[in-house]
């Protein structure tokens, strides 16, 4: 049975990818619970942020990335992302059915412009509050 590596030393390459797959995967998952939501009960759904920083959190974690500045700083931009992914998708699959487009070839057709207005109509203050806030959260749970 081989011994573990240091503390210090590097991870191998199929741990690297597992750690990156974990991270999209979870990103992904939630980017797609987020627009089912939003599809479902009409809203933006901005506390969703609070769950998204959470996950990320917990996913970094589990996928063995090494704790301190770096961990935060990827979750919280993981947590912006997933957000902004969310919000986009949403947009896109209610606007799908106005013009007969499936909901992918709205999202690749809506400009940042068009996406940019339709969230700003969307999310109301406490929404903006709750995805500020899940950034924040995000960087402090994974620290």
């Amino acid at each position: 049975m081989p011994s573990p590596a240091p503390a210090g030393a590097p991870r191998a390459p199929s741990s690297r990818l597992w750690s990156w797959s974990l991270l999209l995967l979870g990103a992904a998952g939630m980017v797609a619970a987020w627009i089912v939501l939003g599809l479902w009960n009409g809203r933006a759904n901005g506390w969703m942020a609070l769950l998204a920083a959470l996950d990320m959190a917990w996913v970094l974690r589990l996928g063995g990335w090494r704790p301190g500045t770096a961990r935060a700083l990827l979750a919280a931009a993981a947590t912006l992302a997933i957000a902004l992914a969310a919000n986009w998708g949403t947009a896109a699959a209610q606007l799908a059915g106005y013009f007969g487009f499936g909901p992918l070839e709205a999202a690749l057709r809506m400009g940042p412009q068009h996406a940019w207005t339709l969230a700003q109509l969307a999310n109301d203050p406490l929404d903006v509050a709750a995805l500020m806030l899940g950034v924040l959260l995000a960087a402090l749970a994974a620290r």
